[in-house]
């Protein structure tokens, strides 16, 4: 089998609605109480329909949804495409005042076979899997892409680009943060086998849906007992959106934590702690604050505190601390800027389970950090600068994960635009 190939997508039929710009959503994880909300009732057919389903007394959430979908399909609300396709997807945003554009396509990506050619690199949580493989076992079908990188040495991303860019896209939506999605569709065989071939030497890295990605193999397993004779499944294969780690348009924003103390923290002794192995500076005005954040942590490892309305900048005194406190794990692991704040500030000066989500949660979003620490002086927010894409890279090619939440790949690939559905459903 190839690492990837084609497939007829299942999209919104475009005759029935004016527009589809309301009918897409955000990728389920990102999507907020009040966010979910708010798509419910942006439209009826909006996809959050199916891909977040809500708890109704008497059903099961996820039953409804699988039926949703099929009653959809069986509507024409969702067309099957007329025939197998790679999609190209462009992706223009704004990003701290600065317009970008990411380019990547949408194709089917062979699950592992453990062979090293699709790599992970941060760690999963159970209940999340859980909800997602109850999910797919009643949609039968990708609902939304991952988000995978690869190297691109043979420039198909630019190339397929050229391509396309002169033809009108057949989807063209805006979607609430003003960014806009452009698909073009390429079904001319010789293209297709093109892309396969240049696509079957190359590493093919998770960013986004690592969570779904290993749901996918599970499901798989279920499958395989199900149907042992079938000689290609579609269900050996996942719905991935696919852009190239040097591209200038791929933006990582950073996660930062915000701690809920047991009470309020005193000050002078947490200080006093953080100098056993940092030099701290305070800084007053928040946007020097930021500057020297970014400025420092392009050559040193530089961590944020946000506590009793004061801005604390945190520059490691040695990096040899961290082969001490961090010896049980290599070196790509060690020099992550997360990393140094997982073992010596949460685990070792304030005893914290990095498990615990009743006191430490993450929010890419520092002005909300800000307030909430404002609002309640238990709290304390810490800043970390962005992974960078080498960074993750190492981590996976020396077969390792990163801790949870260290990476925000921005933006969001939209979900309710393509859909792969397996063909043994």
């Amino acid at each position: 089998m190839s690492l990837i190939k084609p497939f007829q997508a299942v999209v919104y039929n475009q005759q029935k609605f004016k527009g589809i710009s309301r009918l897409a959503c955000p990728p389920y994880d990102v999507i907020s109480p009040e966010r979910q909300d708010y798509y419910y009732g942006l439209d009826p057919y909006n996809f959050i329909h199916l891909l977040l389903p809500r708890e109704s007394p008497g059903e099961d959430k996820y039953i409804k949804a699988g039926e949703r979908f099929r009653e959809w399909l069986k509507e024409g609300i969702l067309l099957k495409d007329v025939s197998p396709a790679v999609y190209f997807y462009s992706h223009q945003y704004t990003l701290k005042g600065e317009k970008r554009i990411r380019l990547g396509f949408v194709a089917l990506l062979e699950l592992d076979k453990g062979d090293g050619s699709v790599l992970g690199h941060e760690h999963t949580r159970l209940e999340a899997k859980e909800d997602r493989l109850k999910l797919i076992r009643q949609a039968g079908a990708n609902l939304s892409p991952i988000f995978v990188v690869f190297p691109d040495k043979k420039r198909i991303v630019q190339k397929l680009y050229r391509q396309v860019i002169s033809q009108k896209p057949f989807i063209d939506i805006v979607d609430d943060e003003k960014s806009i999605h452009k698909l073009w569709r390429i079904d001319d065989p010789a293209i297709l086998s093109e892309i396969e071939s240049k696509m079957s030497q190359e590493k093919i890295f998770i960013a986004d849906g690592h969570h779904r990605y290993e749901v996918a193999c599970s499901f798989r397993q279920e499958l395989r007992q199900k149907f042992p004779h079938l000689e290609s499944p579609s269900f050996n294969y996942i719905l991935a959106y696919f852009t190239n780690t040097d591209s200038r348009g791929l933006s990582i924003l950073a996660i930062h934590r915000l701690v809920k103390l047991p009470a309020v923290i005193e000050c002078e002794k947490f200080s006093g702690s953080l100098r056993d192995y940092f030099d701290l500076e305070e800084v007053k005005d928040r946007g020097r604050f930021l500057f020297l954040m970014e400025k420092s942590g392009r050559s040193e490892h530089v961590l944020g505190v946000y506590v009793n309305r004061k801005f604390l900048l945190l520059r490691l005194k040695n990096v040899r601390i961290l082969d001490k406190l961090i010896a049980d794990k290599p070196r790509e692991y060690r020099s992550l800027d997360v990393s140094i704040l997982n073992r010596i500030i949460l685990k070792k000066i304030l005893d914290l389970n990095l498990d615990d989500k009743a006191r430490i949660t993450f929010n890419p979003s520092m002005d909300e950090l800000i307030r909430q620490v404002d609002t309640d002086p238990s709290y304390v927010a810490f800043f970390l600068n962005p992974v960078k894409i080498s960074q993750m890279m190492d981590v996976a090619l020396g077969g390792n994960k990163m801790p949870p939440k260290s990476t925000y790949f921005y933006p969001k690939v939209a979900s309710g635009l393509l859909v792969h559905k397996f063909k043994e459903f």
